[in-house]
């Protein structure tokens, strides 16, 4: 099973990200923060799926070693983390995880997975973007593990349901996806 997003980034999205990028790296800080305690309610939710519980706890350890390295940065440009007002994208993909048990575990680890993808998309195009040459570096460094970790999701979802029903649940929520990164404005945020 493999994850392609059905809709790119607006093209408006760079030019806006690189233009106001220290709000850029307060989302992104606060995005790698909730990945990370993502991880860890995965593991406490699902400890009964073979892997999960190591998987989860390294993908944790790794998403707050990427919050270190963009806090860094920000404290190198004077910056400090404010509070996390939420992030549209992702609420509005939460809100279509379904309620009954096994088919929200499905759902929680497509939408992480879906959430990774794009992410990747947008890192990459940070690390392309940028003119700054160890921005640049940790960019794409970033968006190569993210890729990883959405490969990882779907590697679990396909560990907790027939392949054929996680394709097409897979396929619906790109669909979704896809809809709310066209309806969303576009603003100086990972998602």
């Amino acid at each position: 099973m493999k994850l392609q997003l059905k809709a790119a980034t607006s093209p408006q999205w760079l030019p806006l990200a690189l233009s106001q990028l220290d709000a850029v790296l307060a989302d992104h800080a606060h995005c790698e923060k909730k990945a990370a305690v993502n991880a860890l309610s995965l593991l406490q939710s699902y400890p009964e799926v073979p892997g999960l519980p190591a998987l989860m706890a390294r993908l944790a350890r790794e998403e707050s070693s990427h919050l270190a390295r963009v806090l860094a940065v920000m404290e190198s440009r004077g910056l400090q983390l404010s509070y996390d007002f939420g992030d549209p994208y992702a609420k509005a993909l939460q809100k279509l995880v379904r309620t009954p048990a096994g088919e929200r575990r499905l759902d929680r680890l497509l939408v992480a997975a879906i959430i990774e993808a794009r992410s990747h998309e947008r890192l990459q195009l940070l690390a392309d973007g940028l003119e700054d040459a160890d921005l640049r570096r940790m960019y794409a460094e970033l968006a190569q593990s993210e890729d990883g970790h959405q490969e990882l999701f779907v590697r679990l979802a396909e560990k907790v349901a027939p392949t054929e029903v996680a394709s097409a649940r897979l396929a619906e929520l790109l669909t979704a996806e896809a809809d709310i990164v066209c309806s969303l404005p576009v603003r100086p945020a990972i998602h």
